[in-house]
């Protein structure tokens, strides 16, 4: 019982960096498409990509304790490499959701980051944890 409680208020923890996380994401997104005319598939790549750099920061000092069996320089690039495989089906959802299923891209964003944040604490919780 002290285990699930304890599994609920991690992902809650997660989900609490995960919304800053999102914000981040989120904002550059609209900022890269609307400021700089850039596309928003690649704007959606940069903007994910700052936003792995604050989720780290945030995921490995309030969300997982790291292992002690792992270095910090280990610890970074499990977390770089699950996050790029997370930017990869961001990018699919986004591409699928826009160009595909014609939502626009603000909205699809969040529809995008949803999907990821299942794929994101698994995969996280189990190679940093």
């Amino acid at each position: 019982m002290l285990k699930n409680i304890a599994l609920v208020l991690q992902f809650c923890r997660f989900a609490s960096v995960g919304m800053i996380s999102l914000a981040v994401d989120y904002g550059f997104m609209v900022l890269f498409t609307e400021s700089t005319h850039m596309g928003y598939f690649r704007a959606c790549a940069f903007s994910y990509t700052i936003s792995i750099l604050v989720n780290y920061v945030l995921s490995m000092r309030y969300v997982f304790r790291g292992r002690e069996d792992m270095s910090r320089a280990k610890e970074v690039s499990v977390f770089l490499v699950l996050s790029l495989i997370g930017l990869g089906f961001n990018q699919m959802a986004m591409w699928v959701l826009v160009d595909v299923l014609n939502i626009y891209y603000t909205v699809a964003k969040v529809f995008a980051a949803g999907m990821v944040t299942g794929y994101n604490f698994i995969s996280k919780k189990a190679f940093l944890e």
